[in-house]
């Protein structure tokens, strides 16, 4: 249940970003080529996203920090060459496509790359994060989180009847 709530988190995070970002690409591609447009706004929505899923989807409860940035690039250029590979397909089957046409293109490569997206942080860029949905800490694998010391109580000695110290030093 918690991957799916993450994971609807994801879609309105990430995808809402992408129809921004899906937007901004071809008013981009205006004033240069669409490869550098696409590229300028994959990194723009990648740095976005990474905060937005480190502090709300996976629920870190902090930033991303560099380190959880680079590792989501990666994922993300994986995500251009998706997409740039999609419209260029597109491009070389009808080479003057439609803007619906590019969109839907552009669009349906973006919603796949995203789901592999979403597997690679979860699994690996924000899983070792603190995750606040977890209900039983011992069914984590890891969750940096101090853990609770358990006691186990003695039994209690039974105390001897000597006449305690007193009794052991007096002559008898």
């Amino acid at each position: 249940m918690k991957s799916l709530t993450s994971f609807a988190r994801f879609v309105v995070f990430g995808g809402g970003t992408g129809v921004l970002s899906s937007l901004a690409v071809p008013l981009l591609a205006v004033l240069m080529p669409w490869t550098l447009s696409n590229a300028l706004v994959t990194l723009a929505s990648t740095v976005l996203c990474t905060e937005l899923h480190a502090r709300y989807t996976f629920r870190t409860g902090r930033h991303a920090g560099l380190r959880r940035h680079w590792q989501s690039a990666g994922s993300a250029a994986a995500a251009y060459a998706a997409t740039s590979v999609a419209v260029f397909a597109l491009h070389a089957i009808q080479p003057t496509p439609g803007v619906l046409t590019e969109q839907l293109v552009y669009l349906s490569a973006s919603g796949l790359a995203g789901t592999g997206r979403f597997v690679i942080l979860r699994l690996f860029v924000f899983a070792t994060g603190t995750d606040h949905e977890t209900a039983d800490p011992a069914k984590t694998a890891d969750t940096n989180l101090p853990t609770k010391a358990t006691t186990i109580p003695r039994p209690r000695r039974t105390p001897v009847t000597t006449g305690g110290l007193t009794g052991a030093l007096s002559p008898s």
